[in-house]
């Protein structure tokens, strides 16, 4: 990445802010519907209802990233893993290190997961 666009990049991050709106209707609603799934294969089948093959992609991309910048993987070897831009690198790599933790909250859940497989849950398969 040249000077230039690591200053767009820079410039783009922060611009990203923390300003959602969580508690309207629609956004607790959506939340709910999260946490009412019981297994792999509803989240599944309503991931698959609710996105479209390549946002599910994309999402999945992301979180691929986050695990590897988890473990210093360099920007240019997530690009070529994920295809995903360096700008949204970037901004998986703010949402890491930020305040809020959900990347590390997961990854960390995940990690636990991974290294304790009675804990998945039934038809649950991680490859981290």
């Amino acid at each position: 990445m040249n000077n230039k666009t690591s200053i767009k990049t820079v410039k783009l991050v922060q611009q990203i802010g923390t300003k959602m709106d969580w508690n309207s209707r629609i956004n607790k609603q959506f939340i709910a519907s999260i946490l009412e799934l019981k297994n792999a294969d509803e989240a599944e089948r309503f991931l698959r209802d609710l996105m479209t093959e390549g946002e599910i992609k994309e999402f999945a991309n992301r979180l691929e990233a986050a695990s590897l910048l988890s473990k210093d993987v360099q920007y240019n070897a997530i690009i070529e893993n994920t295809g995903l831009s360096s700008a949204t690198i970037a901004r998986i790599a703010k949402w890491l290190k930020g305040s809020l933790g959900g990347y590390r909250l997961i990854l960390s859940r995940l990690q636990k997961s991974h290294h304790n497989p009675s804990k998945l849950r039934k038809g649950l398969l991680l490859s981290l």
